[in-house]
């Protein structure tokens, strides 16, 4: 189900703290994470990078009106989670990193979405018709302009037994 653009701006907040989160947590704890899924001890630096990559993120997208570039930028880094993590599926952490892989892609389908709905146009808006009256002109300009020239059908008018007479005519 794709989500309106109101639901795609609170997940994109959303994305935002889970942004911020994240990041923080491979600033705080990069050497264990880094061998929890297969990237070895000397991967602290690659997933710190990982992590002030992930907190400038997160600021963007909590400070932006127009979020849809941060989340782009998201599913870019999406795609370097990735390739980053790939490694660790020949290590003899394997689990964990597979666990993260399928955890990363599971984030990246949801900014992929969440980027794809904010990218496309607002429909446009309904007409507004609230001010119009459905009358050609103004009210002053109409007012009587049907008596000029109407005609009632003869159906509708008066039938000659019954209109009034004055000096032995009758009135039209």
């Amino acid at each position: 189900m794709v989500p309106s653009r109101l639901q795609a701006r609170t997940l994109a907040r959303g994305l935002g703290w889970f942004s911020l989160g994240l990041g923080l947590m491979e600033l705080l704890a990069a050497r264990p994470l880094a061998r929890r899924v297969g990237l070895g001890d000397t991967a602290g630096g690659l997933v710190r990078a990982h992590g002030m990559r992930e907190i400038v993120t997160g600021v963007g997208l909590l400070n932006t009106r127009d979020a849809t570039p941060w989340l782009w930028a998201r599913v870019a880094s999406d795609v370097l989670n990735l390739v980053a993590l790939a490694p660790g599926l020949r290590s003899r952490h394997r689990t964990g990193a597979t666990v993260a892989l399928a955890a990363v892609a599971g984030v990246a389908l949801l900014d992929w979405v969440c980027a794809r709905r904010l990218s496309t146009p607002a429909a446009e808006p309904a007409a507004d018709y609230s001010r119009r009256s459905g009358w050609p002109l103004p009210a002053q300009e109409m007012r009587g302009a049907a008596r000029l020239d109407f005609q009632a059908p003869q159906d509708m008018r008066i039938p000659d037994a019954l209109r009034p007479w004055t000096h032995g005519e009758s009135q039209d």
